[in-house]
């Protein structure tokens, strides 16, 4: 009997479990049915109240006008460009500096893993009035270039601690042991340590990805056409100043959320790992 009464309390255990996980994922996953069902409907249909659940007339309408009425095309592969210029960038600058920052004794280390840290505590909305005067005056406003100089900016002081803290767990002794093979310092770090990293080198080129994709605030205020414009700022331009274009609206939310997706399902096996090996030293 006493055995019977635990395994009900186990099973009781397990079904709050699996009723609590359903319960997030009906949270987590709503938004984005929400979304698609939109997407699919009449810009009549999505203004109709009380809202219908299921499209009346399913039509794809609103996926066909983002590519065809709007400049859809150029502001996805501006993001595409800058997100990618942005990941691959911040995350080899910030293994070169993280790997200094493991490795090497100098005069300031912590001074200035410090200044890395506090700059992370500063408001984005702060810095963008001075880095709209920079790249004005050197040029590069309303350019790529400018958004990538400014996202990196951004993404290297946490690829930098990451990466650190993830090269903290890696003994010495493999370096020692590459250099004794006849390797340079430069030659241990790329044939040696850098696929031991990869799991960290992951974490942080799907962080600076999603943060330059993601982003909305630091490319209205630092570009001013639609040739500069990214996936986040076409997407805004569906909110008229009368209307809001929804199934427009939703159609591109769902075409600019799917690299983000394939990004993490190609990545997802060195996500977990890179997150918590940084975190412990052993």
């Amino acid at each position: 009997m006493r055995a019977l009464g635990i395994q009900q309390q186990q099973t009781i255990k397990i079904s709050l479990v699996y009723f609590f996980l359903v319960l997030v994922s009906i949270f987590v996953f709503f938004p984005f049915v929400w979304m698609f069902l939109t997407s699919l409907k009449t810009n009549p249909e999505a203004l109709r109240i009380p809202p219908t659940w299921v499209p009346q007339k399913l039509t794809f309408e609103a996926y066909i006008a983002i590519w065809t009425r709007k400049p859809f095309g150029t502001y996805f592969m501006n993001s595409v460009m800058i997100a990618s210029c942005t990941a691959a960038i911040s995350t080899f600058l910030g293994a070169l500096a993280g790997y200094g920052f493991s490795r090497f004794i100098f005069r300031g280390k912590t001074l200035l893993l410090g200044a890395f840290l506090a700059t992370q505590m500063l408001p984005g909305g702060l810095l963008i009035g001075p880095y709209f005067k920079i790249l004005a005056r050197i040029g590069l406003f309303n350019t790529r270039t400018g958004l990538i100089i400014a996202f990196i900016t951004i993404c290297l002081p946490f690829s930098t601690w990451m990466l650190k803290g993830f090269f903290d767990t890696i003994p010495p002794e493999l370096d020692q042991a590459a250099m004794i093979d006849g390797c340079s310092r430069i030659g241990a770090f790329r044939r040696v340590l850098l696929p031991v990293a990869k799991p960290g080198m992951v974490a942080t080129v799907l962080f600076a990805f999603l943060l330059a994709w993601g982003d909305v605030l630091w490319a209205l205020c630092l570009t001013s056409t639609h040739e500069m414009s990214t996936v986040t700022l076409g997407i805004l331009r569906f909110v008229g100043e009368f209307q809001v274009y929804w199934p427009m609206l939703m159609a591109g939310s769902i075409i600019g959320s799917v690299p983000a997706i394939i990004l993490y399902i190609m990545l997802q096996k060195f996500l977990i790992t890179g997150l918590t090996a940084g975190a412990v030293k052993g």
